[in-house]
Order: C-alpha cells, then structure tokens, then sequence
C-alpha cells in the first residue's frame, strides 16, 4: 500500500514537470513574439519621406544590412544611396578613435541638403556636417538642446524668448533686445503653456518647465500671446519612492484639473507689435485653458486672426475672429450638438478671396468638410457628402481649385481603411488617388503634386510608393516590407471578422488571434483585448498594429486573442459614436459578449465559457468594469493603469464624453461604486509615477475592494509612468501568470524571466 502512495505521488510529481515544462516552453515562444523582438525580424518597414525643396525626398530604413539611406530622384522614381556610408563610416572611426560600423552609424537628427550635397547630424553629443561630394567630414559646435522658450519668426529676423514669466525679444541680425512685457508673475505669465505632463519635485522644489507658446502673423510683425492665470490651478501628486540620490522619497506634482473641477487655469490673449512694441489686449473673455488655446494667423491677411473655442461640455464651438489691430473680436460661427462637438474633428482653413473658410462638421450624420460664409458664417457649400468620414485634410489649393482629403467607408468593404481622394472646392465628385485595397498614410512633396503612401492591411505587409497627384499612373514602388523571418517562425495573419452589434443590424468589425500550433481540434479560452476610448478603435487595420501588440504573444500561450470595435467607437456615423455619450461604462461590453458567443457558435474551438479581458488605461477601465457588470461571462482580468472613476480623470477627457457639469451618471460609471459585484480573478496594475492617469485611480478602487472584502490582486511598479509601465517585461509576465493560472487552469514557470 505504501508503494503503492508513492508510486502514485511519483506519478503525480511527474506529471506536474511535465506540465511546467510545457508551459515554460509556451513563455519562451511568447516571448518571441512579443513586439520588441518581432520588431527587429521585420526590414524596410515605413518609407518614413523626407523632402528636398526640389520635391525629390530621401529616407532611412532598417535592411538586414542595418540601417541605410537612400535618395529618390522624383521625376524617375530611380532609387540610390543617399550617402557613402562606408566612407562616412571611416571618417567617424578616425575623428572619434573608435570603431563606428557602416549600418550602425548611430547618428541622429540627420538633414540633407540638396543643393549642396551635405549631410548634418549629431554623433556623441556633437554636430557634424559630411560632405557627400568631397567626403569631407567637419566636427563642428557641441550640440545643445533647443531652448522650448524660444520661438523664432517666420522671417527668423526676430526671436521671442519666455523670461521670469514675461517676453524679450532679440533681433537675431543686431543682437539687440528688449522687454516686450514686464508684468508677467509666475501665477499670470506670458506664453507659458500648460504643462500637462512636466512632473515637479516638489521636495526638492524644482522650478516650473513650460514651453512657448506664441503665434507669429506670417508678416512676422505682431504676435498673439496666450497668458495663462495660474492662480486657482490645481496640481495632482504622486510618490517617488526610488529617489534620484539620497535614501528620501519625494513628492512629486503636475498641474492637472480634473473632471467637475469649478476652478482651473484660464487663458486669455494680448497682441504685441514687434515693430512698436505695443500691447493689445483681445476682447475675449477668460476660458478654461484645457478647453484648447490654438490661435490661426493668416497668410495674406495680417490685420486678422481666428480662434475656434469650445465651452465646457464642448456641447458649442464657436468660430471667433480677431482684429488684430484693436483687439476687437467677433463670433462668426456657432455650432452645437445635444451631444458634443468632436474636438479631434476641428479644421480651419480661410479662403481670403472667397471671404470664406472650411470647416469639419458631423452635422449631417458624417464627419465632412464645408465651405461657409466669413461675413456671418451661413452655409455656402458642403464640399463632401454620403456615408462615409473625413479623417483630415492634407491639403486645400485655391489656385488649382483641389482639395486633397483623408477619408474611410466610402470604398467597398472595411469601412476603417483610409484613402486619399482629391475634389474641387466646389465639391465635385472625389476622385480616389489610392486605388489599393487597403489602409493608406501619405506624405506630400512641397509642390503638393507628388506624394509617398504606405499601405498595409493585418494580411498584406507595408508597401511604399511613390505617386502623383495628377499622373494616376506615376505608380514607382520604393519599398516593400520583408517579413520572412516572422514567417518562418510560424506567424500568420489574424483572423478578421464581421458580425452585428447587439441592435442585430449594425456592422461591427474585429479581429482573432491565434496561436501558431493552433490545433482547430483543440477548444481555447478567450482573452478580449480591450480599448473603449471614443477617441479611437482597438481593432488593427495596418500590418505594423497587427504585429507590434501584446495580442500576439498571449495568444502563444494557448489562447484566443480577439480585438472588437463596438458600438460608440470612432471614425464610423455620428450616431454610431454617440453610442457612448454620458455612457463610457457601457465599454461595447454587450457587443463583445454578443460576438464572442457568435464566434463560439461558428467555431468548436472557442470556449466561451472561459474568458478573460485585459487593457491599459481606458482599457484598464474596461477590464475592471466588465468583471462587475458582468460577472457571469467575464472570468479573469488584468487591468492595468485603469481610470476607474471619470471625477478623477484629466478634465477634457470625461468632460467631453461623459458631459459637463458633473451629475448622478458619473457616479453611476464609476467602478468604485460597484466594487461589491466582483466575482472573478482580477489583478490592478499601475506605475507609482503616472502622470496621465494618476496611480491614485488603482489604489482608490483598491481600497472599495477591500471596505467589500474582495480578493484581488495589486502590484504597483516604482519609477514607471503611463506608457513604460505597459511594456515593463516584468508586467508582462505577470499578465501572463494571471490568465495562465486563473483561465487555463495551468501551472506557471515559477520567475519565469522575459530577457
């Protein structure tokens, strides 16, 4: 019988190592797969373009030789070395008596100019020039840091520059300079930006850090100048408990009003003429600073400048015109919405001979550009009509009478895909310049005649061309993504979907990732990454999204990956987007839950009785959010820097979809208020130095978990903040280690280490 017992736990021990090791073997193909080390198997990725005044361009790409660079001439789409990098390669071992390696040249803020031939760069903290034609190579000044509390005029005669809160100006000619204003205090300065993310020691009482923020006429002879009153700002703190030196923590603090705040900064503007040196104050009264503070000069007309200003709730947003000689101002244009005015859809161009501007507006339904008038801002023409959305406009030319413009759904099939398409300023039928089947980015020449497009789908690796504007046919490929490496490594693909969203009407779209020994005989658990910020979709539409994410690498480990754009998501109707007005904690959790049944129906290998959610920030949100309201569908979660409750989030943000002034359903959205309801395994995560989204967020939802006597899991990550933290390897496996135990049922490699 005694044998028998230790044959049995022999059997079981066994068993045990066996598992472990499979599961360690897992983690090491996870961690080739996730995006830093993907990244360095894909060469010639993005043709990143860089134009000459002659409307040539040249660029640098990363080959399996390392990192070269390369010319265009534009007329012929003929490709060749920009530079000896072999020379340029001995000249830098020489100066700097150290081996410096043709493709691993290391040097940084690279500019080329044509005329010339000479290529500037720094190397070692240094400028250099390089000579292409001579193979010259000169050791010039060491390099120093722009100044951020400069700002040089259009005709770079004059530079203005933020001292003790108030403006001196220097002409750049004669050296000479002088105060333009003199009364400027650190709680009301001159042209002393927001600092939304400099963080402050407050033990050490570091000095503030703005940047300038001041707006040239295209004359260069006036200025508009923001003025901040910082008298009523609020700050936000965190704790630094690695300090620089020493053994104390500090406190640390950024300026940051939050959502319902009745005070904050506030701006309002003056006018300075260089020339005179006389202050002008603008006729606009003090508006919450967050709101925006962008002021549009004119060329070929300097007596005017625009401000397009929101109000709180940004319910309105007005189009205002400035005198530039008396300060005087005048509202040309309201526009308001039940909902809200999409700040991300604001676009201002000025007509001058026509007396009239463009403009961005969903007011029919659809996000498309008009033509109205400057005198009273009544509608002369709306330039772009149907179902489908402008994403931006690149460019607008009066004399050509063409308007190139960015827009997606108005092609066949995926209605995210971006496009370029050209029209007249009379709204004539748009004429698609990007004929591909895919998502477009483009990048146009000064001429504004030629232009490169990158173009990739989650299937289809990056392409590069070059292109005209006019010659549909001027089709010269510059690059083409090599991505053999992942290939062979087993990568394919995610799976795209189309399904209804929980209205059983609307199309809502997404994506499956899955395991490279995928085994359709086998049933996997579901992981839903999740990201439901109106302000964008989660769901990948370019090759690089599909491949750099953290998607990939967790579904190596044995599960399903699924990424789904519900509905109150971006860039489809207005209707469909305001979905999520006054309603961010709906997160499309019913459409996510309806599409996951669906896929399990059509598929025998989705177990949709296990499933887990994840996601950073607004997804953090969600992640937590799904657990509570729904309970019974979502099992395990990984939430990390999550903003739990909207009243503690930067002001914009919720006042924006969420409403302003502050009522019952913010407290209805929050996920403090329905702690009690966690059933399932959750871990919070959050860097101790976050300035995006405050790492108070995570310990306040920590602490209503505990007052309902919940068990969940916390790490908070010293010296990490918003972003840092969500690549932080030991994150990553720690997320791993979450879903691993708590939805495969599996065991962990114990300290598994990411290298």
């Amino acid at each position: 019988m005694r044998y028998l017992s230790t044959l049995l736990v022999c059997m079981i021990i066994s068993v045990t190592n066996i598992c472990s090791q499979t599961t360690t073997d897992r983690y090491k193909k996870a961690e080739q797969f996730l995006s830093f080390n993907l990244k360095k198997k894909l060469y010639n990725q993005y043709l990143n373009a860089q134009w000459t005044k002659s409307n040539n361009l040249w660029f640098k790409t990363v080959t399996r030789k390392g990192t070269e660079y390369f010319f265009v001439k534009s007329k012929t789409g003929q490709k060749s070395p920009l530079f000896n990098q072999q020379l340029l390669a001995k000249r830098l071992t020489k100066a700097l008596e150290k081996d410096v390696e043709p493709y691993t040249l290391g040097i940084t803020n690279v500019k080329y100019t044509e005329k010339s031939r000479t290529l500037t760069f720094i190397k070692d903290g240094y400028n250099w020039a390089f000579s292409i034609k001579r193979g010259d190579l000169t050791k010039e000044d060491k390099n120093k840091p722009k100044n951020s509390l400069q700002s040089t005029s259009p005709n770079k005669l004059y530079t203005v520059e933020v001292k003790d809160h108030n403006l001196v100006l220097t002409n750049n000619n004669t050296k000479e300079t002088q105060n333009l204003t003199t009364d400027g205090t650190d709680t009301y300065g001159y042209g002393e930006s927001l600092s939304w993310y400099f963080v402050k020691n407050e033990s050490k009482n570091t000095p503030d850090k703005f940047e300038i923020e001041i707006y040239w006429t295209k004359d260069s002879k006036k200025i508009v100048v923001p003025r901040y009153n910082r008298e009523y700002a609020r700050k936000l703190y965190m704790y630094r408990s690695l300090p620089e030196d020493g053994t104390r923590a500090s406190i640390l603090s950024y300026e940051r009003p939050i959502a319902g705040d009745s005070l904050a900064t506030t701006v309002d503007y003056v006018i300075i003429d260089i020339t005179t040196g006389g202050i002008t104050n603008v006729n606009l009264k003090p508006n919450a600073a967050f709101l925006g503070t962008y002021i549009y000069t004119i060329k070929g007309n300097n007596n005017k400048a625009y401000r397009v200003q929101f109000n709180r709730g940004y319910q309105s947003r007005y189009l205002i015109e400035i005198d530039l000689n008396t300060g005087k101002t005048r509202t040309i244009y309201t526009e308001k919405s039940e909902t809200y005015v999409d700040v991300y859809n604001e676009y201002l161009y000025i007509l001058n001979d026509e007396n009239a501007f463009l403009w961005q507006s969903e007011e029919d339904g659809w996000n498309h550009i008009y033509k109205r008038s400057l005198k009273d801002g009544s509608l002369i023409k709306q330039i772009t009509k149907g179902e489908y959305v402008v994403r931006s406009v690149v460019d607008v030319n009066t004399k050509k009478n063409r308007i190139l413009f960015m827009a997606s759904g108005k092609e066949k099939g995926d209605p995210y895909y971006k496009y370029l398409y050209s029209t007249t300023l009379n709204g004539e039928i748009a004429k698609l310049l990007t004929p591909e089947i895919a998502d477009h980015s483009i990048s146009l020449s000064p001429s504004k005649e030629l232009f490169t497009d990158n173009y990739s789908r989650i299937d289809l690796p990056n392409i590069a061309k070059l292109r005209s504007v006019k010659k549909t046919r001027y089709n010269k490929v510059l690059l083409k993504e090599d991505i053999d490496d992942i290939r062979q490594m087993g990568w394919k693909p995610a799976k795209p979907f189309k399904l209804k969203a929980r209205d059983g009407k609307t199309d809502i779209y997404g994506v499956m990732f899955l395991p490279t020994d995928f085994d359709p005989n086998k049933v996997y658990p579901v992981i839903d990454g999740t990201y439901s910020g109106p302000q964008t979709i989660r769901t990948p539409k370019t090759f690089r999204r599909a491949v750099l994410n953290n998607d990939l690498a967790l579904a190596e480990l044995g599960f399903i990956v699924v990424n789904i754009d519900g509905l109150g998501s971006a860039f489809r109707s207005k209707r469909f987007h305001d979905f999520s007005y006054r309603n961010l904690g709906d997160i499309g959790a019913p459409d996510h839950i309806k599409a996951i049944k669906e896929l399990a129906g059509k598929h025998s290998y989705i177990d949709a009785t296990r499933v887990g959610i994840y996601g950073h920030s607004a997804g953090g949100y969600d992640a937590v959010r799904a657990l509570l309201m729904h309970p019974d569908f979502y099992k395990v979660g990984v939430s990390s820097a999550g903003n739990h409750d909207h009243r503690i989030a930067k002001a914009w943000w919720p006042e924006l979809y969420m409403g302003y002034p502050v009522g019952k359903h913010y407290d209805e959205q929050s996920n403090f208020t329905h702690a009690d309801k966690l059933k399932g395994k959750l871990l919070l995560i959050h860097g101790r130095e976050d300035q995006n989204v405050n790492p108070a967020a995570s310990m306040r939802m920590a602490d209503e978990l505990i007052k309902s006597n919940k068990d969940f899991d916390l790490i908070m990550i010293p010296g990490r903040d918003h972003s840092t933290v969500y690549y932080d390897k030991y994150l990553i496996r720690k997320r791993w280690d979450f879903f691993v135990r708590y939805l495969a049922n599996k065991d962990i490699p114990q300290q598994y280490t990411i290298k």
